[in-house]
């Protein structure tokens, strides 16, 4: 034994059994190679959990936005149906007008001077006709109440919720030839007017105010005096503006009214912005308008309001997305041939009356009249009418003895 050893004690006999040992190593050796194989099932599991969670939150806020969805449209239809309720109820009656005694009473009773024109207005509103148009052997719709308040007759809804965000904004109905006005969802103004004949319709679809002019000559015939006009469609001309009003649509593609109808609108419109480099009005940003109907041409007398017994019958469905509304669609042939080649997006000029048609907003049989330049062809008819009669004073000239 050296010296050193009790300095340096040897090891003592390790404790841990040998066997132990290697039973450990191979046990955590296992785990490792367990971990490593189970981990990615693991991991799916989780995942897939993972999106489990995700797709049922995403379940539960749609049906949080679907339960809003039909608390708020519950709450709008209530509130529509609270607006229109408030409005007097006002009875219709028909009468025919098959002697010349009744329709002398009527042209009386309704007649335009001041003494009657609270019942002129409300008697030519719930009729979209003026008063000289009313002939031997027609009918006429007789209000029980007459009201200086005419959105009293609107077959539109008093509560628009869907146009709350909207500050203006228009609706015309070719089906019951009648428009109406909108304030943030709120109607300001009801009044009748008689649109396009089927040759040449008013197309349904979005359009705006773009331009107005007080007096206005048309560019297609000056002989048309037009009051109060507001133009919503720069190339086709369309325009709201004071014309003869016969009770059915009567004009070339224009919404007519009466005069006072007119001026208001006249007042209350919002045009276009002008772009200050090209000094050109930019497209759809005036007061929005929409026509959301056609007019059933196969009538040959009148139009649906004569089956209207009350104001509070037909009550017309508004688009439930205003501003989403297609752009109105107009065929190539109501444009005049000078300004085609300003169209921009031609294409959808070329092919809009096949869409119409297709969609039974032209009936097959109906052919669409050509915009004519009236004013252009009294111009070309009087230069030919000028040169005739140059060509005949040369030949008088000639013929005459020397």
């Amino acid at each position: 034994m050296s010296m050193y050893a009790f300095l340096y004690p040897l090891p003592a006999k390790p404790s841990i059994d040998v066997h132990f040992t290697r039973r450990f190593c191979c046990k955590w050796r296992l785990s490792v190679l367990c971990f490593i194989f189970l981990m990615p099932l693991w991991m799916a599991c989780k995942q897939e959990s993972l999106e489990e969670l995700r797709a049922d939150a995403a379940r539960r806020k749609a049906d949080s936005l679907v339960l809003v969805k039909k608390f708020r449209d519950s709450a709008d239809a209530r509130a529509v149906r609270k607006a229109n309720a408030a409005v007097p109820k006002v009875e219709y009656r028909l009468i025919a007008l098959d002697s010349r005694k009744t329709l002398d009473s009527v042209r009386n009773a309704f007649g335009k001077k001041p003494s009657t024109m609270l019942g002129y207005r409300a008697f030519t509103t719930v009729n979209r006709k003026d008063i000289q148009y009313f002939r031997l052997g027609d009918t006429a719709v007789i209000p029980s109440v007459f009201h200086s308040d005419l959105r009293v007759y609107s077959v539109f809804p008093h509560l628009y919720p869907a146009a709350d965000t909207l500050p203006k904004l228009i609706i015309i109905s070719n089906a019951f030839q009648s428009y109406a006005c909108y304030e943030r969802g709120k109607l300001v103004r009801f009044a009748a007017c008689n649109t396009g004949r089927e040759a040449k319709p008013t197309f349904p679809g979005r359009y705006t105010l773009n331009w107005r002019d007080k007096i206005r000559r048309s560019s297609l015939d000056s002989s048309w005096v037009l009051p109060f006009t507001w133009n919503f469609h720069l190339f086709a001309g369309s325009a709201f503006h004071q014309f003869d009003m016969p009770g059915r649509p009567a004009s070339h593609s224009c919404v007519r009214q009466f005069m006072d109808d007119a001026e208001w609108l006249f007042n209350w419109g919002k045009g276009g912005k002008i772009d200050t480099a090209t000094k050109k009005y930019i497209p759809m940003t005036g007061t929005p308008v929409i026509i959301m109907d056609v007019f059933d041409y196969t009538r040959k007398k009148g139009g649906p309001w004569w089956e209207m017994r009350t104001n509070k019958d037909s009550i017309l469905t508004l688009p439930r997305k205003p501003m989403d509304v297609e752009e109105a669609l107009i065929p190539i042939s109501q444009i005049p041939p000078e300004v085609r080649w300003q169209l921009p997006q031609k294409e959808r000029y070329l092919h809009a009356e096949d869409t119409l048609r297709a969609r039974g907003w032209i009936r097959h049989e109906v052919e669409l009249s050509e915009s004519v330049n009236y004013n252009k062809l009294r111009r070309d008819k009087a230069k030919l009418l000028r040169q005739e009669q140059l060509r005949k004073a040369k030949k008088a000239q000639v013929q005459q003895p020397t």
